[in-house]
């Protein structure tokens, strides 16, 4: 059987920790005379990922360490959202969104609630996208995402429990530890695919 990117995170356990990042590209100059201040905020924004396991014996590893293997480093895909956050905490059980590449304020057509901190997915498989919800958003209306959208969506479905993107291992390096009593120590860190 030939494996097809984006792969799903194995089931066999949990994740000990996940800490995800947003990076925004935004340059400062700051005059070393007056000290006064230029922003510029360019349209580069990703998300970074850096996960830990559980601690696990054989039999758990190996599914992991192939799952990581079967990558070939940064040249497989992966889908991941945060792992504690699996439903949105607004009302909404469905919602479709339109907007053009560059948009961070979307239209949203939905009966209920998406509140700012929710994380939705837009897209599924390898044109699945992860978002931030800004600003809470009752009803149709405009909805605050962070990152803006990469491309065109027209009238596309959310995704409002278990949201994901389509991500890459940081580096092409893939290691794990083993200790005296067979007990195996994975972590990795990952980038969205841009």
């Amino acid at each position: 059987m030939a494996i097809n990117y984006p792969l799903a995170l194995p089931t066999v356990t949990g994740v000990r920790s996940i800490e995800l990042q947003a990076t925004n590209a935004v340059a400062v100059s700051r005059s070393p005379f007056t000290f006064a201040s230029q922003v510029h905020a360019y349209s580069g924004q990703m998300w970074s990922a850096s996960l830990t396991l559980p601690p696990m014996k054989l039999t758990e590893a190996r599914q992991w360490t192939a799952w990581l293997t079967a990558l070939r480093g940064q040249y497989g895909t992966f889908l991941l959202g945060d792992t504690s956050c699996s439903q949105i905490s607004g009302t909404a059980t469905s919602a479709a969104v339109t907007g053009v590449a560059g948009d961070s304020t979307i239209s949203v057509t939905m009966t209920g609630t998406i509140l700012a901190g929710d994380m939705i997915q837009i897209g599924t498989s390898a044109d699945a996208t992860l978002h931030k919800v800004l600003v809470d958003q009752s009803g149709d209306g405009s909805l605050e995402i962070w990152p803006a959208l990469r491309t065109e969506r027209l009238d596309v479905a959310l995704t409002l429990t278990n949201a994901q993107g389509v991500f890459r291992l940081a580096s092409n390096d893939v290691a794990w530890s083993v200790d005296e009593a067979s007990i195996y120590g994975i972590s990795f860190s990952a980038q969205e695919v841009v």
